[in-house]
């Protein structure tokens, strides 16, 4: 069986909106200058301490902590209605929708948000049967460690050749080259074509109706160099 797995903000969903309000929140309401549009973006993929080291790293650990445990609270709040903060890019639930009734492929998910919010994006949209392995900041290291993919392989049985990795960030490319499998960026997420292919993605695309093909040529690559 072939795995896919995807990195979730910036790649499935489009929740800039409702993370850089947040960001806002969590810096101004501890008095100090909040990160712009952009630095807050970039960070997009790491788990929270590391984004709060990389935003705010003349502060002590303390005060990052007490950041974090901000910015997840407005987060929270303004996903009372994650439609607003939420949205999933265009033909992602179609795409989504056909590479899981493939009967060669397993979905997962490798994501630097909380399981709680994936349950939450889940229960939307009804993909709790669709994905066989979630992996979660909870459980592991911060991208670009290859923990996440390492274990969602494990979970499946899937080889590093019979693995694809998709994201948005140079994090998600880094973590899977790491774990010496496919890497497929996409440029409609936080962090620019020639970022992603610095980073070392086997192959950029650029409208969610070009993944499938995408990933069935990478596969084909890493099967012939096996």
């Amino acid at each position: 069986m072939n795995l896919v797995i995807f990195d979730c903000d910036g790649t499935i969903v489009d929740s800039q909106a409702g993370i850089v309000m947040s960001m806002d929140h969590a810096f101004r309401t501890m008095g100090l200058s909040p990160p712009t549009r952009a630095q807050t973006l970039a960070v997009v993929g790491l788990s929270l301490p590391e984004a709060f080291s990389a935003l705010a790293p003349d502060t002590d650990y303390d005060v990052r902590a007490d950041l974090a445990e901000r910015y997840k609270s407005a987060f929270r709040e303004l996903n009372h209605d994650p439609a607003e903060t939420e949205i999933l890019f265009p033909n992602a639930k179609k795409v989504i929708a056909s590479l899981a009734v493939r009967a060669d492929t397993l979905l997962g998910i490798a994501t630097g948000k909380s399981r709680r919010g994936v349950d939450r994006l889940f229960d939307r949209e009804d993909w709790h049967s669709s994905f066989t392995t979630i992996q979660t900041a909870d459980d592991h290291p911060s991208k670009p460690h290859p923990s996440m993919i390492l274990r969602a392989m494990q979970e499946t049985g899937a080889s590093p050749t019979q693995t694809v990795m998709i994201g948005d960030t140079t994090y998600d490319i880094e973590m899977a080259r790491a774990a010496n499998v496919g890497a497929i960026g996409v440029t409609w997420g936080y962090h620019h074509t020639s970022e992603l292919e610095e980073a070392g993605a086997h192959l950029i695309v650029s409208a969610y109706d070009a993944l499938p093909n995408a990933i069935d040529i990478v596969l084909k690559d890493l099967s012939r160099t096996a």
